[in-house]
């Protein structure tokens, strides 16, 4: 049997399951060859929000997430403008997320708006070269793996987590299984509105949904397992020169915590995503080539805006309740709630970015 193998080798590597193994083999040793992806990636990104309300109003308030400098990226030059009242940077308490703030008490002469404008440097989100040496998870981030009302590390995730980590004893080994279980079964949805809820009951169901859906089915099952996982909210950057509108480009990947490490990236959506928009599920070597790079990287085409947090209370507070999570702008008139991801109707913003 071996002697047919090795004679018949130029069709064994022909075959697509076998043109899958040694692909995954070569990009699990090489993973940054998978995409031809710049280190580093520059320009200015502006967010314009308006507002409709009754002229004679004078309770209406906004709230737009603020991306912060960390190690992958960089923030400068933050402008905000527009004919508000009242405008403030605040931090939100739970999290720590900056939110830029803006209220109108008195009504302007023209709709109500605010340009929020910045520079941004970005790098590639990689955590590649560490050892898990299996040291215990520092008590501080027990709150990663804790169960959410739309995030359950019980019942059927429990079921599942307990089968996909069996035998694995490191958590990098057990992030792994969970992240290919998720990519196996799991489908990018383009019929999901916005990115998606992150209800991961209704997800498994499904079997597919948007970013934030599939990222939250990886933290829940990876949470059932111990591994603390959050999700990183942002916002794509085009890759093309000049301006780009990224209005519709906002996107959700994870991180998952090993002591001595830190938090690692992983994006099992964007690995579905590649998979539904280029085809590739009769392409399975093509597909790999997505899966390697999407564990423990990112690429650099995208700036975090929060970082974790659901059921999220702004600063100022809100009257509508807590917020699911906390990536789009958000408004209220009157306390009210106003619709801020399908109909853009009284609430509409526009995000553009300009590649340097």
């Amino acid at each position: 049997m071996n002697l047919k193998l090795v004679s018949t080798g130029k069709q064994l590597l022909a075959h697509p399951f076998m043109m899958a193994f040694f692909a995954m083999s070569f990009l699990m040793q090489h993973p940054g060859a998978a995409l031809a992806e710049p280190e580093t990636v520059m320009g200015e990104m502006n967010i314009e929000v308006t507002v409709d309300a009754p002229a004679d109003n004078a309770d209406t308030k906004l709230w737009v997430p603020l991306p912060v400098s960390d190690k992958f990226q960089a923030i400068e030059d933050v402008k905000v403008e527009g004919n508000f009242a009242h405008q403030g940077v605040y931090k939100e308490k739970t999290t720590g997320h900056s939110i830029v703030y803006a209220d109108w008490s008195t009504a302007p002469t023209e709709q109500r708006r605010l340009t929020l404008s910045f520079k941004v440097t970005t790098h590639k989100r990689v955590n590649r070269d560490f050892t898990d040496n299996g040291s215990p998870v520092p008590s501080n981030l027990k709150q990663f793996i804790k169960n959410e009302a739309l995030v359950p590390t019980g019942g059927r995730v429990k079921n599942i987590s307990d089968k996909v980590v069996a035998g694995k004893v490191k958590i990098s080994e057990k992030a792994r299984a969970v992240y290919d279980w998720v990519v196996d079964n799991t489908c990018r949805d383009p019929g999901v509105q916005g990115c998606g809820v992150g209800d991961v009951e209704q997800t498994l169901d499904k079997k597919g949904g948007k970013c934030v859906d599939i990222s939250s089915v990886f933290i829940s099952v990876a949470r059932a397992a111990g591994i603390p996982a959050r999700e990183v909210f942002g916002i794509r950057l085009g890759k093309e020169d000049g301006v780009s509108d990224m209005t519709k480009g906002h996107h959700c990947w994870v991180e998952y915590y090993v002591p001595g490490a830190g938090w690692v990236p992983a994006d099992p959506a964007d690995v579905r995503k590649a998979i539904l928009e280029k085809k590739l599920e009769n392409d399975p070597a093509e597909a790999a080539k997505y899966r390697e790079y999407f564990f423990n990287a990112v690429d650099p085409y995208r700036v975090a805006v929060a970082t974790g947090g659901r059921a999220v209370t702004l600063n100022p507070p809100q009257k509508g309740g807590p917020l699911n999570y906390f990536m789009y702008p958000y408004a209220e008139v009157d306390g009210k709630p106003l619709e801020w991801l399908a109909a853009q109707k009284e609430l509409k913003y526009k995000i553009t970015f300009k590649k340097s």
